[in-house]
Order: structure tokens, then sequence, then C-alpha cells
């Protein structure tokens, strides 16, 4: 599209979180304005290249969701530019996690105001500053306030010749129809297990190693980083669940009770991302059962754990302890006690982890 000189005014990158689409984005963005373009890729010497690269072209705007906080003067995206910029070189496959913990969020989640919708509008009446176009990269559209979407349906519809946007969705049925149907949709697909298998590789994951982390990955390429570093929350996931299970089948009620105390503190998003955990290695533990490995994806730490652990999940108990799981998960994400419900399925657990296929009748 670049090269015949047909680009869209407004393009959407949409596709499953963590497989680069930012990088993509960028990457556009840089061989739209690139003066010496070549073998496909911008040429990063020319002035807009290098400018880019500095992480100061102006005529390249970032727009994301943020926590508004008009006491502190953090209205607009340009208030976290300093965070951004550590988003783009610490996490270029956009952990949208990382990027709550670099602007300190609370449980709220970051949204896309109308101080940034009017930032765009004023931004887009001004001329570039060296380069052919201005173009906004707007990641997560889907977050976007309705007042902030309504305020730039014009700009969408009536585009100005030196006005391009990028938007990077993970969830693109859940941008609002007004601004869906106004942008040309390209959809990028997850890579295979064998491509992250070989990603993994060249970060120096052993051959060996690396088949496993791809399969847990499931084509995210952020998690795979995620995995493969031992970073983030799956070796912390891990050892919760291990230490949940211990003292659910010894019903130990008070270090139950310390622990839901202890989640309490996790807060909504990350309660939720630890459920999801339960849930998989539930399901991993019960499928360790029919003992045919290909089947099973796990860590070696927690296939460790499951070697013992996998009997006490079986037909007796497997069904119910999912729900348990699924009625937390339901609770807490609609703002129920989160310490309550932690140890309500906790006690759950107790009952259940007891069950076994002879008992059940």
């Amino acid at each position: 599209m670049v090269d015949s000189n047909r680009i869209p005014h407004a393009l959407l990158l949409s596709g499953p979180s963590g497989i680069g689409k930012m990088m993509l984005a960028r990457a556009l963005a840089a061989y739209i304005n690139c003066e010496n373009r070549h073998d496909g890729d911008a040429c990063g010497e020319c002035p807009s290249c290098r400018r880019i690269a500095a992480g100061n072209n102006p005529d390249i705007h970032f727009i994301y969701p943020i926590y508004k906080l008009k006491s502190a003067h953090l209205e607009n995206s340009e208030d976290y530019a300093e965070q951004w910029k550590l988003m783009l070189s610490e996490s270029p496959y956009m952990d949208l996690t990382h990027w709550m913990d670099l602007m300190n969020g609370a449980n709220s989640q970051p949204q896309i105001y109308v101080e940034d919708a009017n930032r765009i509008s004023s931004i887009a009446a001004l001329s570039t500053y060296s380069d052919r176009y201005k173009i906004f990269i707007i990641w997560l559209p889907e977050r976007l306030r309705t007042e902030a979407a309504n305020k730039i349906l014009k700009i969408l519809e009536e585009p100005l010749e030196d006005t391009l946007f990028i938007a990077v969705s993970n969830d693109p049925g859940s941008i609002l129809p007004t601004i869906y149907s106004r942008l040309r949709r390209i959809e990028m697909r997850r890579p295979t297990t064998e491509q992250v298998s070989d990603f993994l590789i060249a970060k120096g994951v052993t051959p060996t190693y690396a088949p496993t982390l791809a399969a847990l990955a499931e084509g995210s390429l952020l998690k795979a980083c995620q995995l493969a570093s031992a970073e983030g929350e799956t070796k912390e996931f891990g050892e919760l669940f291990c230490n949940v299970m211990r003292q659910a089948y010894s019903r130990k009620v008070a270090d139950l009770k310390k622990l839901s105390d202890d989640f309490n503190g996790l807060g909504r998003e990350k309660s939720l991302r630890l459920l999801d955990y339960f849930a998989r290695m539930t399901r991993e533990n019960f499928i360790a059962n029919l003992c045919t490995p290909p089947l099973n994806v796990m860590t070696p730490d927690e296939s460790a754990f499951s070697s013992r652990f996998a009997p006490f999940i079986n037909a007796a108990n497997a069904e119910s302890i999912m729900k348990a799981i699924d009625d937390a998960r339901r609770d807490i994400s609609r703002n129920g006690n989160s310490k309550l419900v932690w140890f309500d399925f906790m006690v759950l657990l107790m009952i259940y982890l007891r069950r076994t296929p002879a008992k059940q009748a």
C-alpha cells in the first residue's frame, strides 16, 4: 500500500495481544515517512528515521489509555510521555500489566479520554514539522471513551491529506461501531508454535525447552519472553497454586485464611489472572491422569508438582473445582469482596480435593 501510494487514512491492525502489532505499527510509520526506503524497509539513516529511533519525531504522535488524575495534572497521553518511552523499550510486545505498573495504576482500567481527542484535533490542524505525514498511532482504541470517540469522528470521516491514523487493537469487537466502521482492517494472526519455538531458540533458550515454552505461550511472543526469562507471573502463580493446593488438601484452615488475606492485596486484575492460571493448571492436572505426555503443556516446575498432585484432580472433583474457579472469577470481576471470595474458594477446595471417584456416589 505504501509503495503504491495507496495508504488508507485510517488503518486498524488487530489480533491477539503480544504478537508484535505495535512493533509493526511503529515500523510502518517509519517506512511511510522514510526518505530512502529500500528492500521493503526504512533506511534507518535519514533525518525522519533518526528522529523516530531517538523517540522524538514531532510528526509521530502516540495515543494510549491512561489513568486520568487531575489532582496530579495527568490528563492525556502526553503527560505520561516518559513512562511511554520506557514501555516501548522495556515491553515492545505491549504488556498491558507492565503499562499499568509504569503508571502506578490502581484497580481501575486505563482509558483514552476526551483530552486526547482534543489533542488529536489540535495537532491535526497544524502543518507537519518536516515529514510528509503526521501519523497518530492509537494503542487499544477499544478503550476510547464514548465522548472521546465522538470528538474524532469528523477527522476520520473527512481526512486531511497529511494526516494518517494507525490503530492497534487486541479486541476489535469492543471498538465503538462508529470508529470501527471508519477503519481499514488488517488482521494479524498468531505465529505458529514452531515459529515461536524458533524465536525462543534465537533468544538463547535451549532447543529441548523451547517447544514446551512455545506451546504454553499460545502464539504470544510477549508470553514466550516472560516464560523464557522466568520473570513475570508464571513462576509466582505456580508457587501460589502449589501452596494453596497443599494447604487445602491438608485442611489447614488458619493457613488458608492467611492466604486469602494475602491474596486480597493482589488487586482485581491480578486476581483474575491468577484464577485463570488455577483453571489452566486444573485442566492440565486432570489431563495428566491420562498418562499421555504429548497432551500436557507445562513448564518443568509445573510438571514436577503435577507428577505427584495430578491424581487429586479427577472425575469426582474436576468439574466442581472448575465451577468454583469460574464463580470466584465472576465475583471478583464484579468487585466482590476479594478476601471473602478467595477464602470461600479455598474452603471449597478443602472439600473437593478429598473426593475420589470411588467415593463420589
